[in-house]
């Protein structure tokens, strides 16, 4: 049945629905059973002998069955482990001291432990928390300025969900039928780019204003050589290498991704019993959030996929195809458009709801603008971090704001993460502008 006035009520209801704050998951499968009835009805069949009681149970076998997704509870476990190891206060001082050299030394370090922790746990909150906790009062107390600690902290807690081995660009995967493997080797480049200009910014600003980020004074950053190398032996290069053997096995066609995980949350509780932290009540926390998280991840998928389904058989999907085509947009404009849209949703979404929910609806017109679906998922990638950093719904201001000192205040914050945002944006336009950043490693390793 072919009923596009509906399709945009049962949008828009969905919609409104959450902003209300009601489960994302159980909203989208409320909606897609509700409207999907409607749309399935036949008025001599009995009540669940409708179509889309049947359309909901094989949407939820295809998801649980999903070779893809596997990789997604053994990531988490991995970055759960890794977080409870305690390893990041060692992390962090012998970065710290390896950078005392360089201008803004400690919110440089801060931003290397950030991208090193993100990509190896994929948890934005968790790193942003634990960092606020560790680093950002330590900067304070050094005399580093408010706002560009607090940018330097909540920008990067978000690379996670954009350098491999990123679950979000499992999930994109998953959901646009995209090799994982080019996904990781697309998404490298981009992704030390944007923690390059954070860190390019962080040096400019301290160089340019030496009173925003002061020097450690000698006694605290001198340390001798022997015991420096040995510092970042012991802290630095176990969660380098694990990482490292996780990607290049994903990367070199070694493993694939579902596997590189299984070998990453061994690797991962080989190194936190070497730190000699892994207890029972610590693999306990990281088995039940693994478990938590995982279960939102696959029910969203339940709920996005029913709902889709009955979106387009109203017509839904089709009337937004008429109405992007009827406005006679070229590829670029088309992109700008698209990205858009992701930017504002990311206001009262986080990126698993608009990578499940709304990505879908863009994917059909990709092959009219001639649109590769690995460029659009790593556009779509940069832009996801500005939903963690874009207020009303900064999440990572709300976590940071959670665990700091009281006279930090909220909007200060935010005035933090402003510079941060405009670094999201310079790198969205030099992908824009230079396709090949995304392109070129992904031919060197696999051809065209």
């Amino acid at each position: 049945m072919s009923n596009p006035e509906i399709a945009l009520l049962m949008l828009g209801s969905f919609i409104f629905i959450v902003l209300l704050g009601f489960p994302i998951a159980f909203t989208l499968m409320a909606m897609a059973v509700a409207f999907g009835y409607y749309a399935y009805f036949q008025p001599d069949q009995a009540f669940f002998d409708n179509r889309v009681f049947y359309l909901l149970s094989q949407n939820t076998f295809s998801v649980m069955n999903n070779d893809v997704l596997t990789a997604v509870p053994l990531f988490l476990f991995m970055g759960y482990l890794i977080e409870r190891a305690n390893i990041l206060d060692r992390l962090f001082h012998s970065l710290q001291i390896a950078f005392r050299r360089v201008p803004a030394s400690m919110a440089v370090a801060a931003l290397v432990t950030c991208a090193l922790f993100a990509t190896a746990t994929g948890i934005v909150g968790a790193v942003v928390t634990l960092m606020g906790l560790l680093a950002f009062p330590a900067m304070l107390k050094a005399g580093y300025d408010q706002k560009l600690s607090a940018g330097v902290i909540c920008a990067g807690g978000t690379l996670g969900i954009l350098i491999p081995p990123s679950i979000m660009l499992v999930v994109y995967g998953a959901t646009a039928a995209v090799s994982v493997v080019k996904l990781y080797a697309a998404a490298l480049i981009p992704g030390f780019m944007l923690a390059g200009l954070y860190m390019l910014y962080v040096i400019g600003r301290a160089v340019a204003n030496p009173s925003l980020a002061p020097k450690l004074p000698k006694e605290e950053s001198q340390m001798p050589f022997v015991q420096m190398v040995w510092l970042l032996f012991t802290a630095f290069f176990p969660l380098a290498v694990l990482i490292l053997a996780v990607l290049g096995a994903i990367l070199f066609g070694l493993a694939t991704p579902s596997e590189a995980a299984a070998v990453g949350a061994l690797g991962a509780i080989v190194l936190a019993a070497g730190y000699r932290a892994l207890t029972w009540t610590r693999m306990k926390e990281a088995v039940f959030l693994t478990a938590r998280t995982s279960a939102m991840v696959c029910w969203l998928f339940v709920g996005s996929w029913t709902f889709s389904s009955v979106f387009s058989y109203l017509g839904g999907e089709g009337l937004v195809k008429e109405w992007v085509l009827a406005m006679d947009l070229t590829p670029v404009t088309f992109l700008l458009l698209a990205q858009a849209i992701i930017f504002l949703l990311g206001w009262p979404l986080e990126w698993s709801e608009i990578i499940i929910i709304f990505v879908p609806i863009f994917l059909p017109l990709l092959s009219h603008f001639d649109i590769d679906p690995l460029f659009f998922g790593i556009l779509v990638a940069l832009n996801l971090q500005t939903s963690f950093l874009t207020p009303p719904m900064a999440m990572s201001a709300y976590y940071l704001k959670g665990i700091a000192p009281p006279h930090v205040q909220l909007w200060t914050i935010f005035k933090g993460c402003f510079p941060f945002l405009i670094m999201v944006f310079i790198s969205m336009i030099l992908v824009y502008i230079f396709p090949k950043i995304v392109f070129w490693l992904p031919e060197q390793l696999y051809g065209n």
